[in-house]
């Protein structure tokens, strides 16, 4: 056996007691003997107490100062009650017993032992019961907008229309718009994650037709409650977005009961 491996039993000894100090040693030996602190028999205490500082000393574990103390004033304690008290002499002063203030020592050290016993006792926070916490839900700003006034859906109107005059082409054209394919081309444009700029649904190229057309559609979707109009403050731009996710392949036919209105014939002429 390779000798770093090799373990003495002296090492496997354990010591199950652990004492705070002296007065915790000798209040430990009265009580495994079940005897009262008021009749304790020095002899037989002393003689325990030196054999544990011997204990102690053959394991080569140190001692406190104070142990060596209390076994040199228990051997004091021990010898005086084997030899004869001298004769008192008048006017002399009864020294105090040694016996008894080490038993009023003892005394003293059980009520703060006892007391400190109970302390520990006691339900402890960390130990014995823990509070219960229960995090808060996060909080989500809710932003509520502005509702649309007719007026400012009107204004941004005029102002689509004022731009398409500018792209009117010179060209005569003759062309069916219906609003139930306006409708279907907004919807495509739109998503519900998504707010798309108000101007945006209109294609200037398409004259003022177009736009009397795609705004109908807009107005014909907002009464449907298929789209959102929205705007952040008054006075802000103006936003749509679809009020639910839209189905792709979404066909013509989806709005065929909600608007029966009839296709418009536009025909564009060339300015003077």
């Amino acid at each position: 056996m390779p000798e770093d491996l090799y373990i003495p039993p002296e090492a496997l000894r354990v010591f199950l007691e652990a004492f705070e100090g002296p007065l915790d040693l000798l209040l430990y030996l009265i009580r495994r003997q079940n005897l009262d602190i008021l009749a304790i028999n020095v002899a037989v205490i002393t003689r325990q107490y030196i054999e544990y500082v011997e204990l102690m000393k053959s394991m080569e574990i140190e001692l406190a100062g104070e142990y060596l103390l209390m076994a040199a004033m228990l051997a004091e304690i021990k010898s005086r009650s084997l030899l004869p008290r001298p004769p008192r002499q008048g006017g002399d002063e009864q020294e105090e017993d040694p016996r008894a203030a080490l038993i009023r020592r003892l005394q003293e050290y059980e009520r703060l032992k006892e007391a400190a016993e109970s302390l520990e006792a006691m339900p402890r926070a960390g130990r014995d019961w823990f509070p219960v916490q229960a995090g808060l839900p996060p909080l989500e700003a809710q932003v509520i907008h502005p509702e649309v006034a007719l007026d400012e859906l009107l204004g941004a109107l005029a102002d689509i229309l004022k731009r398409a005059e500018l792209n009117q082409s010179h060209q005569i054209s003759r062309e069916v718009l219906s609003t139930r394919e306006r409708m279907l081309r907004i919807m495509e444009q739109l998503t519900h994650e998504h707010y798309t700029p108000f101007e945006a649904l209109f294609t200037l190229e398409e004259g003022r037709a177009g736009v009397v057309v795609t705004f109908m559609a807009i107005l014909e979707l907002t009464k449907e409650a298929m789209i959102e109009i929205v705007q952040n403050a008054p006075l802000s731009p103006i936003h749509v977005r679809a009020r639910t996710a839209v189905p792709s392949g979404i066909e013509e036919s989806a709005f065929e009961d909600q608007t029966a209105e009839p296709a418009f014939e536009w025909q564009e002429k060339v300015p003077k």
